[in-house]
Parts: structure tokens; C-alpha cells; sequence
């Protein structure tokens, strides 16, 4: 039997994704950004209200990065999903992390978080069904230590996903079958 449940934002795992950006003055601002996925190949997309500090930012230097929350650094990615820009200038400074300027984009990499997607931003869209940061994505880093040869092995990524049903963090890791594999089994 099945149960009416009063969420709409049903869908899991979300992505857990750090969206870093400089502000005005050069200092770094990141945010935590559950809404978020690939639009294209080399397109991602990011659901994010206008207000956002990370947004206007954006729009100012036409360039942000994306990178994957992971397990050991729970704590700082819920802080910068809880803690707002526009309220606090120093904000990533409190978090500990640091950073490196993309050799593509002016937007930082946060060095701690293993996988960052640099990206131009290419427009903001605003309509009757949401609003969105678009940007292409012009360079993807891994750190070394979640490589596999010349692939990188999400099981040592350790990313996590945000829970919607009960605003939770849960670890992505085990490999549980063969994407365009394991299907033919029923053709």
C-alpha cells in the first residue's frame, strides 16, 4: 500500500555541490547548491533565486566552479548552505578551506573538495517554471588521490547527497551494477 507524503521535492540522492565564485573585492564565496545538474554535455545547470550573493557574483564575473561535496567535509558544506554571503563577508574564510584561481575562469577551486567543474557563465534564466544559472563547463580537475589510472573512482571521491524526505547527508560510494550493461540482460 502506498501513502500520500507532503513533500514535492521527492527526488534523491541531490547532489551536494559547492558553487565557489570571487566577490567584488576578490575575496572567495562559496555556497551550497542542492539544485543542480548536467543540462548538456558541457553544460550545467543551477537552480538558484537572484538574491544569492553567489548569483550576483556570477553575473558580475561571468564565471563560477562546481565542485563535489565529499564525506570529509561534511561540516564546512553545510555551512555554506546555512550561512548567506550577503550577510557574512567573511564567510569562507571562517570555513578553514582553501583555495587555488582556475587557470580558465576567474572563479576559485576549493582544494580540499576532490572533483571541480570550472565554468563560463553563459546566462541566467528567470521564467514562470524556475530560474537558473547556466554555464559551460571549460575545464573538470580531479585531485589525484580519487584517480584510478586515468579515471576517476567515485568510491574514493566519497561525495555525498542531500536528503530531501529528511534533510539529511548520506555517502554515494558502492558500485551496484554496469550503466548500458546490465539491461541487455532483458533484451
Amino acid at each position: 500500500m502506498r501513502k500520500d507524503i507532503e513533500t514535492t521535492e521527492a527526488i534523491f540522492p541531490m547532489p551536494v555541490l559547492m558553487i565557489a565564485t570571487y566577490n567584488e573585492d576578490g575575496s572567495v564565496n562559496v555556497m551550497n547548491a542542492a539544485w543542480g545538474t548536467m543540462l548538456e554535455r558541457n553544460q550545467v545547470i543551477l537552480n538558484l533565486a537572484e538574491s544569492h550573493k553567489t548569483v550576483k557574483n556570477i553575473k558580475s564575473r561571468s564565471a563560477f566552479t562546481v565542485s563535489i561535496a565529499d564525506t570529509a567535509h561534511v561540516v564546512e558544506a553545510d555551512y555554506f548552505g546555512v550561512v548567506s554571503g550577503n550577510n557574512t563577508a567573511n564567510k569562507f574564510e571562517k570555513s578553514g578551506l582553501t583555495t587555488t584561481r582556475s587557470e580558465h575562469v576567474d572563479a576559485p577551486i576549493i582544494n580540499e573538495f576532490p572533483l571541480c567543474m570550472e565554468c563560463e557563465f553563459i546566462k541566467y534564466q528567470d521564467g514562470e517554471y524556475g530560474c537558473g544559472v547556466i554555464g559551460r563547463v571549460v575545464n573538470t580537475t580531479a585531485d589525484e588521490s580519487v584517480m584510478d589510472g586515468d579515471k576517476v573512482d567515485i568510491t574514493k571521491v566519497s561525495a555525498i547527497a542531500f536528503d530531501p524526505y529528511t534533510h539529511g547527508y548520506y555517502k554515494v560510494a558502492e558500485r551496484v551494477g554496469e550503466a548500458f550493461r546490465d539491461g541487455l540482460k532483458l533484451k
